[in-house]
């Protein structure tokens, strides 16, 4: 269903709404609802160029709202008729939060309901998406992050519905478990860590004071729930990014109020705003299945921290912060996550997860793909993105560690117009 059509400054957004299965098991069983927004340059308004899906990273990101035409929207436009889709469960698409899932039943209805949101279904829409919008015409796919992974799992199931496909910080490990990318992630925030102290030596004292102040002080953030040093450590989770850095040193300049005895109450809802998972829920309860195929994840960031202790914020002589991780704790002090801790808990147990990747069907693939690989990224191992585009035999990957894993966002621009030309052997 085309709902409303709206402009802004070049470019022309029409909404639409399109009713898919819960379960493709079960096609004739429950339907949800998936959004989408179409964006068209305005000087092609009448035109009927190519379609290109974008898969927003997460799990359980909402597809980006655009305000002008700029960054990686604006070359895309020039070329395709881009499709901005909220995944299954997130913006417009029947959301997911605790008030909906625990209305489904008790612990085992909620997390049988949370199976359906991976990336195997999100991908499924797509396809049904594509016969709607372009009948018998593949288009053109672009990932980033997590939906990179969405679309490695598109040119493992139907990599007919693919013209070609652009990968941002998003080739998927195909052969590690999740311990092997926890073990591989921890170093890479060890890394972050010793980076960041390098270039802002004195938050090291800063951060010593807050987690000194939380182990004996109860602190609560805006929402009522309590700020632990573990949860604090949590905001680690930003140095991955292009301007990570520079966000948590503003953050802890204005840690303490003037009397220089209490956490200041700006730093404290800055600190909420970052650490609350009460617009993502999908993303701490997915987090982890994401990678699971075949075997449960037995909360694998825990576990593979516990064997680290420069990250036990109790004992470490200069405690260290953590990165992308859900640990289940996480379910006991967030209160959008704690009515689904019992349905995490399961999820995280679960054994029976179907394979997210192909590799033989991938090993024959002939849809053309170009992937940008951050040489330091800290979120998705480069080793293991490696070994991912060695095995599509289409693929072609660019190397850098002159960005981030937020490149498509700090500077999309330049990254998809080099992108679009290396599918086109022109870069």
């Amino acid at each position: 269903m085309r709902a409303s059509t709206h402009t802004l400054p070049g470019l022309v957004l029409v909404d639409h709404l399109f009713t898919v299965p819960l379960d493709y098991d079960h096609p004739d069983g429950e339907a949800t609802t998936v959004f989408a927004r179409e964006v068209r340059a305005a000087e092609k308004r009448d035109a009927d160029p190519p379609w290109l899906v974008f898969f927003q990273g997460g799990p359980g990101g909402k597809s980006p709202r655009p305000l002008e035409r700029s960054g990686w929207l604006k070359v895309a436009t020039e070329h395709y008729r881009v499709l901005l889709l909220d995944q299954r469960g997130t913006g417009r698409s029947t959301p997911v939060s605790a008030g909906t899932v625990t209305q489904r039943g008790g612990p085992t209805d909620q997390a049988a309901y949370l199976m359906h949101f991976r990336a195997d279904a999100i991908v499924r829409d797509a396809e049904l998406i594509r016969h709607d919008l372009a009948g018998d015409e593949p288009w053109t796919a672009l990932g980033q992050s997590f939906g990179g992974f969405c679309v490695t799992t598109y040119l493992s199931f139907a990599p007919a519905g693919l013209r070609e496909a652009i990968i941002t910080g998003g080739l998927p490990p195909l052969f590690a478990s999740p311990d092997d990318i926890y073990q591989a992630t921890y170093r890479r925030v060890g890394t972050a860590n010793q980076q960041y102290f390098a270039r802002y030596p004195e938050d090291e004292q800063t951060v010593r004071r807050i987690v000194e102040h939380l182990g004996t002080q109860t602190v609560q953030l805006p929402d009522g729930s309590l700020l632990t040093p573990e949860r604090f450590l949590q905001l680690g989770i930003a140095f991955g990014m292009s301007d990570g850095f520079a966000r948590i040193h503003y953050l802890l300049d204005e840690a303490f109020d003037s009397s220089g005895e209490l956490l200041s109450d700006t730093f404290l809802f800055d600190a909420y705003s970052d650490l609350s998972f009460a617009g993502r829920p999908l993303y701490a309860i997915l987090h982890e299945p994401c990678y699971c195929q075949n075997g449960s994840s037995r909360w694998a960031a825990q576990r593979v921290r516990g064997e680290l202790p420069e990250f036990d914020a109790a004992t470490a002589g200069t405690p260290r912060f953590t990165g992308e991780m859900i640990y289940p704790w996480m379910f006991d002090l967030d209160p959008t996550l704690r009515p689904l801790q019992e349905a995490a808990r399961i999820l995280a147990e679960y054994e029976d997860w179907p394979p997210l990747y192909d590799v033989e069907r991938l090993r024959g693939v002939s849809v053309p793909v170009a992937a940008a690989v951050y040489y330091d990224d800290m979120y998705v191992e480069r080793v293991f993105s490696e070994e991912t585009a060695a095995a599509i035999p289409s693929c072609r990957i660019w190397l850098t560690n002159q960005y981030q894993h937020d490149a498509l966002r700090a500077d999309g621009e330049t990254l998809f117009g080099r992108l679009h030309d290396m599918l086109r052997g022109n870069a």
